[in-house]
């Protein structure tokens, strides 16, 4: 073996304790930017892609409209423009979250085409960072809006299927269903919405549900059905609301083929989409239970029915996904991360996962109340030593058990976090006092900083 005399280069830490580091300049990651930038917080925002927008740039297919209306979906301080739809498409979106970056002059402080390897936590409370081009740095704290739509989840198949493939994240153009025996699995938004499509313009469509879903109408009596909820209105009212516009709007589930759901609506994402019922009745979309096996150019159902397909396409969801931090900071559980006030944990400082749940509203209006009340926290965080999580943990607050949230209790929750931010601030020190000796323990680097990844921050 021939050793070479050229001595290995270590690449140099750059110091950026004075400031913290935004993962992601998706809608979270640039909702939390302005934030920062308001309170007067340093922060530097780095996104693997070459444009901002996470999912609206990079994920999301060209017939893409939001399901939330443009009311609840825009950032409360700063409207989408008056000649938008309620329902505004991919490409409204995209040009809508880069004008809200540039009437902030969040851009001068992105970084595009910036990959991350590495997160870790280092002596003095710090967080070394590593980029897939080898540069490192040390901040005061990490916010980690990657996304959640990126890792994508793919169920397990017996047999082998001599057609395509794919999941719903790679699904661009309706012209990859043109012409197709196309066959969608999933009950989610993104199934149905290609599953209409392939309706539109496949030979065929069917759409395998393993359970089935309550679908909700996108509007009601001419209004986004998310408009019609109110603020005031407990989740019991919410639900029996959403019941009745379902029976006046669609029917009963056996008027379609379908069983009725075993679960009460909002006990998961809801489905919002007119087109499923509409089709299914046209006989442009036949509904199928789950998958059995796979036979060649046949699937087999559950229910021993068999159907030949050219494609298939999992809209299956996602994994939520860290894979940049050590096992000792996986918090994941399935789909919720475990950490107290929606992003903070109570045995490490400066790490702060953000935007993971999946609230039934749009992303905007929460991340507009949120947004400064976080910026606060991290204030407070400066003064004390211990974590946020572990003062949070003290007072009593337990550990969430759904991804799932009402927004409107969310709205609640800030309003009287704000109110109640002097005892915060209080119970804070009183706790900070009880472990005068805290650290965050520091975690050996278990990635070869020379091996360039493709994980990355997308959010």
């Amino acid at each position: 073996m021939i050793q070479s005399d050229r001595p290995r280069v270590v690449p140099q830490l750059i110091d950026r304790t004075d400031r913290h580091l935004i993962l992601g300049a998706g809608f979270v990651g640039l909702g939390m930017a302005q934030a920062l930038q308001a309170a007067g917080i340093a922060y530097d925002q780095v996104d693997a892609s070459d444009q901002i927008g996470g999912n609206w740039y990079h994920g999301v297919y060209q017939t893409a409209h939001i399901i939330s209306s443009r009311k609840v979906t825009q950032f409360t301080h700063f409207p989408m423009p008056a000649d938008y739809p309620d329902f505004p498409s991919a490409a409204q979106m995209r040009d809508y979250l880069n004008t809200f970056a540039a009437h902030f002059n969040l851009r001068p402080a992105i970084e595009l085409n910036c990959a991350v390897l590495e997160v870790r936590p280092i002596e003095n409370n710090h967080w070394q960072v590593t980029f897939a081009n080898g540069e490192q740095r040390i901040y005061k704290g990490v916010l980690l809006c990657n996304g959640h739509h990126w890792d994508k989840c793919f169920p397990q198949f017996q047999g082998e299927f001599n057609g395509e493939i794919i999941h719903s994240k790679d699904y661009k153009h309706p012209d990859q269903l043109r012409g197709k025996r196309v066959l969608v699995i999933g009950g989610g938004n993104s199934a149905c919405d290609i599953a209409a499509e392939a309706a539109r313009v496949g030979a065929k469509s069917v759409l395998s549900l393993r359970e089935s879903v309550w679908f909700l109408p996108k509007t009601f009596a001419g209004t986004p059905i998310t408009d019609l909820i109110g603020g005031w209105m407990p989740e019991s009212l919410q639900r029996l609301l959403a019941y009745g516009i379902i029976r006046l709007t669609f029917g009963k589930h056996e008027d379609y083929g379908l069983a009725k759901p075993t679960y009460r609506i909002f006990e998961k994402h809801p489905t919002l989409n007119n087109e499923v019922p509409y089709y299914i009745q046209h006989g442009r979309i036949q509904p199928k239970p789950a998958v059995r096996q796979l036979k060649e150019d046949r699937v087999e159902f559950v229910d021993g029915s068999c159907e030949a397909f050219d494609l298939i396409v999992c809209a299956t969801g996602f994994h939520v996904s860290y894979p940049f931090l050590p096992p000792a900071l996986q918090r994941t559980e399935g789909a919720i991360v475990k950490c107290y006030g929606s992003c903070f944990l109570d045995d490490y400082k400066g790490i702060y996962y953000i935007g993971w749940g999946q609230a039934r509203g749009g992303v905007g209006s929460l991340i507009a109340a949120y947004g400064p009340f976080f910026a606060r926290c991290l204030k407070l965080q400066d003064e004390i030593n211990i974590p946020l999580g572990l003062v949070l943990k003290e007072m009593g607050q337990q550990l969430p058990k759904t991804h799932l949230g009402d927004p409107h209790a969310a709205f609640r929750q800030l309003k009287f976090a704000n109110l109640g931010f002097s005892w915060l601030t209080y119970k804070a020190h009183q706790v900070d006092r009880q472990y005068p000796n805290f650290q965050n323990p520091p975690l050996i680097s278990i990635k070869n900083p020379h091996h360039f990844s493709n994980v990355s921050s997308t959010g």
